[in-house]
């Protein structure tokens, strides 16, 4: 019986089930059915196929990390034969293969702890090496000595061997405890020559520095922000006087002192304990970057230092695994006029980067131009959350309309992540989009969020983040989920061409909202709300974004999105097969973040992609889609049943039994497209109704407040549970025992608000 490396919970072996997936384990078994499925593993890229990448795992087993696994396409994966890499096991198979997945951590510091499987048990590395050396000290104890070890040198004398074998013991545990931070001895030993050549005569000065960094604690004198050419945080002995201060470096420049110690100040905007090194993340005006400080392998460097703490930071400047990183050698709190003066110099530079200099829309447009003000805050509020160091998560609606609207936002804020963060994988620690299920931000939609955040923030230190609601959330029924993030004080911004309700103004930070300004909403889309509050974010993608707004209109296009489009490429066919290639695909990528397939459709002909201005793609998915939408229109057109109503045709069609359920299309879209389809073929007013087994739809000719509409059958039928959700654009559900009622009663309800 021992305790988890992690939690300390009493287990056999070295860590709990609940903890499995937050260590990283190295292989010495022999077999892959020795593996453990779902553990986490370092390995070696053996090489490429077409279908992934074979990674081997230890000296005797490969597995296949299949390009269906990958995060990235295949072909932008930047893994070289014999890099180290890190995966995760998701299967063994009984023939012997192994099922590899994806690992966002790519790091050995990611990791919470780290261990050794062997064929028959797990250890840690500490307790590993030392019965190895044990093995290996037996095994040499009752070996002859040859002619030449048994001759000694006065060099090699029995306290120098134990001392160097002392050494070496204590070189190899720091080595696998905190392979990415330089032990406060090597540190000294290492900065000695540099200081002997500033001044012979003088003690080195990084014996001074070595002292600081190995007390792992922060000085309780403040030091003064340094100017950058005469302020000093760190006190020095007397002898070491004659050190020249270190100039306060920006982190967007030390990119060029790779292998120089330099001085940083910032707030503190990220904290994660490794099993190695504490990396603290820290921003400045410039950028973000991520420095490692070692007290002892897995314990808490610096325990004083917090999130939001402004601080003075010494170190070197270094690479690992291409991502820049600082070893830090002293770390201090600012307190006072010194913190005052750097917290002051990030606000003024957020301020200047933050706010676009003007709003020029994309386009003439009222319901945009209604807004242009709530823009400007939206692309101010993602553009902080960016240089904050503040994750932004992006949740739209599952229709063509949320996908694109979301795909915008996204190819604003990507490249403002990569700029802003030395980290190569920042943005998939900082950016995150997922389609929600219906247009409502409810509890479950919001405590999926929040978990989310606290887990982020416990395991990587991270700031709560920017939550940004596009296609959705604009209704009454979605202020709860506001209210959680709230508490919280987890900003929020709204992005949504629905009729929306005043409530949500007071419940989110910013709303851009056309409605709640008194605009007309029934030529606007999210997509085109969204794609200038992306081309505000950030003003050098605003061509790519150009023809967006087209692709989100299934009709009645506004011209001047059309010759937006026109100019960037892309005529009338082409908006068309994009904007029903998403529809399919937001179908088969519901509740998943998967960025790149919608990304190719949208953005995939430019001039620097290897697919051809026609749009391939593009066309061999909407052709899918109109197959598919053209199968079931036909079933639903034959059993449509068409009633008269003081005046107004309804076409009911019976949704639970005319339909596939977990088939493409969509009982939404089928509805949409039948709608077009049939309204033409009677004078209006023309009602299409969806009635299923506990929700009802409404497509008319004239505008129809779904909320009055749930209010008059709810009246009629008043045990039948009927609630309107989605506002006055929305749907209507039930009780499933209560449909028939229900039906009658949305019969006789349209009939009197239509006729």
């Amino acid at each position: 019986m021992g305790n988890c490396i992690i939690c300390g919970t009493p287990v056999d072996g070295e860590i709990c089930q609940s903890h499995e997936e937050d260590a990283v384990f190295e292989f010495r078994g022999t077999t892959a059915s020795q593996l453990t499925p779902d553990r986490y593993y370092r390995g070696t890229v053996d090489g490429y196929a077409d279908f992934g990448v074979f990674v081997d795992i230890g000296d005797h087993v490969t597995g296949l990390l299949h390009r269906s696994e990958l995060d990235q396409r295949l072909e932008s994966l930047d893994w070289e034969p014999g890099d180290d890499v890190f995966v995760q096991v998701l299967d063994v198979r009984d023939n012997g293969n192994v099922d590899l997945g994806w690992s966002i951590r790519q790091r050995e510091r990611e990791f919470r702890g780290k261990l050794i499987e062997t064929a028959d048990d797990e250890y840690r590395p500490e307790e590993f090496e030392d019965d190895t050396d044990a093995d290996e000290s037996s095994a040499e104890t009752t070996t002859e000595p040859t002619d030449e070890s048994s001759t000694e040198t006065p060099d090699e004398s029995p306290a120098a061997t134990s001392d160097e074998s002392d050494q070496e013991l204590t070189d190899d545990r720091a080595a696998t405890a905190g392979e990415l931070q330089a032990s406060p001895e090597d540190t000294e030993s290492e900065s000695e020559p540099e200081t002997e050549s500033v001044d012979d005569g003088q003690p080195a000065a990084a014996e001074a520095a070595g002292a600081v960094a190995s007390s792992g604690s922060v000085a309780t004198e403040s030091a003064a922000a340094s100017t950058p050419a005469t302020d000093d945080a760190v006190d020095t002995e007397p002898e070491s006087e004659s050190e020249p201060a270190l100039t306060r470096t920006t982190i967007e420049s030390i990119e060029n002192k790779v292998g120089s110690v330099v001085r940083l100040e910032g707030e503190i905007t990220g904290v994660r304990q490794t099993s190695g090194p504490t990396v603290f993340e820290l921003r400045d005006e410039t950028g973000t970057v991520e420095c490692a400080a070692f007290e002892e392998a897995g314990v808490r460097a610096y325990p004083a230092v917090e999130l939001e703490d402004v601080v003075a930071l010494e170190g070197e400047v270094e690479r690992h695994h291409g991502d820049l990183q600082v070893e830090t050698e002293s770390l201090e709190i600012l307190e006072d006029e010194a913190r005052e003066t750097i917290v002051d110099r990030l606000e003024s530079a957020i301020e200047r980067e933050a706010r676009p200099a003007d709003v020029a829309p994309l386009a003439d447009h009222e319901a945009v131009a209604a807004v242009e003000d709530e823009i400007a805050d939206a692309a101010t509020a993602i553009r902080r959350a960016v240089m904050e160091a503040r994750p932004v998560i992006v949740r739209h609606g599952a229709t063509a309309d949320g996908y694109v609207a979301g795909a915008a936002i996204e190819r604003a804020v990507l490249p403002l992540i990569r700029e802003k963060h030395t980290r190569e994988d920042a943005e998939y620690h900082y950016f995150e989009r997922r389609p929600l299920d219906g247009r409502v931000y409810d509890m479950d939609a919001a405590t999926s969020d929040v978990t989310s955040m606290l887990q982020a923030r416990d395991r990587h230190g991270e700031q709560f983040p920017l939550v940004v609601l596009v296609d959705a959330g604009s209704t009454i029924e979605s202020t709860d989920g506001y209210e959680l993030l709230s508490l919280y004080d987890a900003d929020s911004v709204v992005i949504d061409d629905s009729r929306a309700d005043d409530e949500v103004g007071e419940a989110v930070d910013i709303a851009v909202a056309p409605s709640l300004a008194g605009a007309d909403v029934t030529d606007v889309t999210s997509t085109a709300l969204a794609t200038n509050v992306a081309a505000h974010v950030n003003d050098d993608v605003r061509d790519d974004l150009e023809h967006l707004p087209a692709v989100s209109y299934w009709e009645d296009t506004p011209e001047e999105y059309l010759e937006l489009a026109t100019e960037a490429g892309y005529d009338e066919t082409g908006v068309s097969e994009r904007r029903e290639a998403v529809a399919l695909e937001a179908y088969y990528q519901s509740y998943k973040d998967k960025r790149e397939l919608v990304i190719d459709l949208l953005f995939g002909d430019d001039d620097e992609s290897d697919r051809p201005r026609n749009g391939d793609l593009a066309a061999h998915v909407s052709e899918q889609f109109r197959d598919k939408l053209e199968t079931e229109l036909e079933t639903a057109r034959e059993n449509l049943s068409v009633r008269g109503v003081n005046g107004v045709t309804v076409s009911v069609l019976d949704t639970d039994a005319f339909t596939h359920r977990y088939n493409f299309p969509t009982t939404i879209l089928l509805l949409d497209a039948l709608h077009r389809s049939e309204r033409d073929r009677v004078d209006p007013p023309y009602v299409t109704l969806g009635v299923g087994d506990d929700e009802l739809h409404v497509r008319a000719t004239d505008a129809v407040n779904v909320r009055d509409l749930g209010e008059a059958i709810a009246e009629a039928v008043p045990n039948g549970g009927v609630s309107a959700v989605g506002g006055r654009d929305g749907h209507v559900e039930f009780l499933p025992g209560a449909r028939d009622a229900v039906r009658e009663a949305a019969l006789e309800a349209l009939g009197e608000t239509l006729a």
